[in-house]
């Protein structure tokens, strides 16, 4: 197999492409393209793994089969190598991560038009607008009910690491790379998430990344 991703420093859906892959536990090879360069226009359109998602990261290639969309990637990979590696086997475990990560794999815009991914961010505060709270107390009701009925096994949403933190994990980053106030429980979950090796792969290989998107640099553009 082989995932074709963009930047590290700024493609939350990437990520959630190669959590995917890594939980999968199948053998894949990454191919990067840095998107939003100067020729990007002709990249989207004429690169050959691109080719099939108009241009949007990130493409899963697995012989004659290809995916795009990190929650269509995901599911693909569970049905190769069986749900039970990314959902809950509890039936009502279940049905509460699979809600939450369709919530956010639909919503929470507000949040992620303001507050664009960058991992190179220092945690720096930018202003907080009503809807963008509005984001944050939502994500945090979802995570605190996961936590409270099925947190029991573990430090992620439903105790093993999983799909939910699969698709949460760019948000927490988020979080984290604007110094956004969180409860104690949400801490020690965003702590958990860095600590994990995958999660410290990622921003190892963002961090050695040397191209830059300047309107994702810019504070004000997040305004």
């Amino acid at each position: 197999m082989k995932l074709v991703i963009g930047n590290r420093r700024y493609s939350s859906w990437s990520l959630r492409g190669w959590l995917a892959c890594r939980q999968s536990g199948l053998a894949f090879d990454t191919e990067v393209v840095p998107l939003f360069g100067p020729d990007w226009d002709d990249v989207r359109r004429s690169h050959p793994v691109l080719a099939p998602s108009a241009g949007k990261v990130p493409v899963l290639w697995d012989d004659g089969a290809v995916v795009w969309d990190s929650l269509a990637i995901l599911d693909y990979l569970a049905d190769k190598v069986g749900r039970d590696r990314f959902w809950p086997r509890d039936p009502a475990a279940a049905g509460l991560a699979r809600s939450i990560v369709a919530e956010m794999h639909a919503g929470f815009s507000a949040l992620r038009g303001a507050f664009s991914f960058n991992l190179g961010r220092d945690g720096k505060p930018l202003p907080i607008s009503d809807a963008v709270e509005a984001d944050i107390r939502r994500i945090l009701t979802l995570w605190a009910e996961a936590r409270a009925r099925f947190g029991d096994g573990g430090p992620f949403l439903f105790g093993t690491f999983g799909a939910a933190d699969i698709a949460y994990a760019p948000i927490a980053l988020r979080f984290e790379s604007y110094g956004v106030p969180l409860p104690g429980f949400a801490q020690s979950y965003l702590t958990a998430l860095a600590d994990h090796p995958w999660i410290a792969a990622w921003r190892a290989e963002a961090a050695a990344e040397t191209w830059r998107i300047p309107q994702y640099e810019k504070p004000e553009s997040n305004d």
